[in-house]
């Protein structure tokens, strides 16, 4: 139903471009849940046991820039399909 609404109100624009605007907006959504997924359960861990809190902390730091530079990555590759 939506597909064809936009379909409908974006005569002039391909279904490419309609794509990439989709796909940028979810690999937006997809990184802050994500990231914020990762900061809740560090911050349990780190509440279950303080003694542990830099090696949680390093962890949490390098999945948050794995899961930024994957999300970068499709937003750079649906920026060149527009």
């Amino acid at each position: 139903m939506l597909i064809a609404i936009l379909l409908q109100v974006t005569t002039g624009v391909g279904l490419g471009e309609i794509g990439a605007g989709m796909g940028i907006g979810l690999a937006a959504m997809a990184a802050g849940w994500g990231i914020g997924k990762i900061g809740s359960s560090a911050m349990e861990a780190i509440a279950r046991q303080p003694e542990a809190a830099s090696d949680i902390r390093m962890n949490m730091i390098i999945a948050a820039a794995f899961i930024d530079a994957v999300s970068l990555f499709s937003i750079v590759v649906c920026g060149f399909i527009l």
